[in-house]
């Protein structure tokens, strides 16, 4: 009996280490495959980011802004529409602004000189002081007009 104790305790040691001897091994695969990866990615051309300001064109967008328009901080050349909440009582708009500062409108409420006095499903509307309108969209698409 104790010769059979013996070789079950010896086969159970001697399958332990092998098990041990195999998970490190694997461990050490593992561990060089993570330096391969991390070589690779260590070795990649850096992309340069996308201005989300920009639109769809890689180009400057705003080629067509009227003079002093972009000095003035809270020109509407400066902002991006990026949401727009529409209510039986009230209405609001947000706009973005090049530095991710979030500014909320409401009907009736001034930006810089210009007055929210409507908006659409997809566009709000600006007055100015001279009674001319700008329709920004959430394209940032921009215009002028002398009605809406």
């Amino acid at each position: 009996m104790s010769f059979f104790r013996l070789l079950v305790i010896l086969s159970f040691i001697f399958f332990a280490n092998k098990s041990f001897a195999d998970e490190s091994t694997q461990k050490q695969k593992v561990l060089d495959q993570t330096k391969e990866i991390a070589k690779q990615l260590e070795e990649d051309e850096e992309v340069p980011l996308n201005d989300p300001f920009a639109g769809n064109e890689g180009t400057n967008t705003m080629a067509n802004i009227p003079e002093g328009e972009a000095e003035d901080e809270m020109s509407l050349y400066n902002f991006k529409l990026v949401g727009l909440i529409s209510g039986k009582d009230h209405s609001y708009i947000s706009l973005v602004n090049s530095g991710g500062e979030v500014v909320t409108l409401g009907l009736g409420q001034f930006l810089g000189k210009i007055k929210l006095i409507d908006l659409r499903l997809t566009e709000a509307i600006f007055k100015k002081e001279d009674e001319t309108y700008i329709i920004l969209d959430f394209n940032n698409q921009i215009r002028e007009t002398n009605e809406y």
